[in-house]
């Protein structure tokens, strides 16, 4: 009897223990869910935040020009509902667009807006001084 007592306490704790690791499993697995989900959300974040730059047509005529400075000052119309109408200086990229541009070139490019920062690129000179 003595032996079927123990037999049955020992059934009983590795009913208990099995139940333990089951729990510990499902918290585990639901961890693991959790964290994957977060990954994602910062990954879809991540990509929505590439797509945040605004572009805008820009007509204008080049004043001046700063190679070192990879800029040029630029006296434009209103660029859509960015900027009113005024002359100010642009950085311009790539390279190959700052060197298209000649004092009084009359142009047509893009401005492209990224929170503060702004350039402008796609430039096509339309007239030469």
């Amino acid at each position: 009897m003595d032996a079927i007592i123990k037999a049955t306490a020992s059934v009983r704790n590795t009913e208990a223990e099995l139940a333990r690791d089951i729990h510990a499993v499902r918290r585990q697995e639901t961890m693991t869910k959790g964290i994957c989900l977060i990954f994602l959300a910062l990954a879809l974040l991540g990509c929505s935040a590439r797509d945040t730059a605004k572009r805008y047509p820009m007509q204008g005529e080049v004043r001046a020009l700063d190679p070192a400075a990879k800029t040029a000052t630029i006296s434009a119309g209103k660029i859509g509902d960015w900027m009113e109408p005024m002359t100010m200086e642009y950085p311009v990229k790539p390279d190959s667009e700052l060197a298209k541009l000649h004092v009084g070139d009359h142009l047509e490019a893009v401005v492209v807006v990224e929170g503060e920062k702004y350039y402008v690129t796609g430039v096509r000179v339309v007239s030469k001084p």
